[in-house]
């Protein structure tokens, strides 16, 4: 007899339960604890750099035959797994390029908002006022964490700790409600 996904969430709706009350933990851990939460957050942007550059490295070498830009492939997976390293010995610069890195990148996503508000205006799409808005909001805030190392950090943890919250309160919720329709539909 086979179960559906439905039954079978049904069966262990505890273990979302648990699990968002773990996530639940540890938001509030990030919050007690913002500095050794922004060092494992560091560790782990590291980290991806490092096991990024492995896979791309393993990528290039395995598709040389096939794929004309390979030895592009196995560059930049020789500078990822370099930058990796390099941010992995140095935790301290690791912690101060974070909040750059992240700001760059908002930087880059809000000047394109601005970009796309002003295609929507031109095409005559209502809102594109509200879209221009969030994006130079956007490159304000993008600025202020390039510009100021320590509120991007804080950023970072607030941002981290409320997103971890709010998937365990998900979770939890679900569960719940997973548990009321189990009851419902055993009587």
């Amino acid at each position: 007899m086979s179960t559906t996904l439905l039954e079978e969430r049904l069966k262990n709706w505890w273990l979302l339960l648990v699990s968002g009350i773990l996530f639940v933990l540890l938001a509030f851990y990030i919050f007690n604890q913002p500095v050794a939460s922004y060092l494992a957050l560091s560790i782990f942007f590291a980290s991806t750099f490092l096991v990024a550059g492995v896979f791309e490295i393993a990528y290039a070498v395995s598709s040389h035959k096939h794929d004309q830009g390979w030895g592009w492939s196995l560059f930049g997976g020789i500078v990822d797994l370099l930058f990796g390293i390099f941010l992995l010995s140095s935790p301290a610069l690791t912690m101060a390029v974070l909040p750059m890195y992240i700001g760059i990148v908002i930087l880059f996503r809000a000047l394109m908002g601005v970009f796309y508000a002003f295609h929507l205006k031109k095409a005559q799409v209502s809102g594109w006022g509200g879209v221009l808005f969030m994006a130079i909001i956007g490159i304000l805030f993008a600025l202020l964490m390039i510009g100021n190392p320590v509120f991007g950090g804080l950023t970072i943890i607030i941002y981290t700790a409320v997103s971890v919250l709010m998937l365990g309160i998900v979770q939890i919720v679900l569960s719940l409600r997973l548990r009321k329709l189990k009851k419902r539909l055993e009587s």
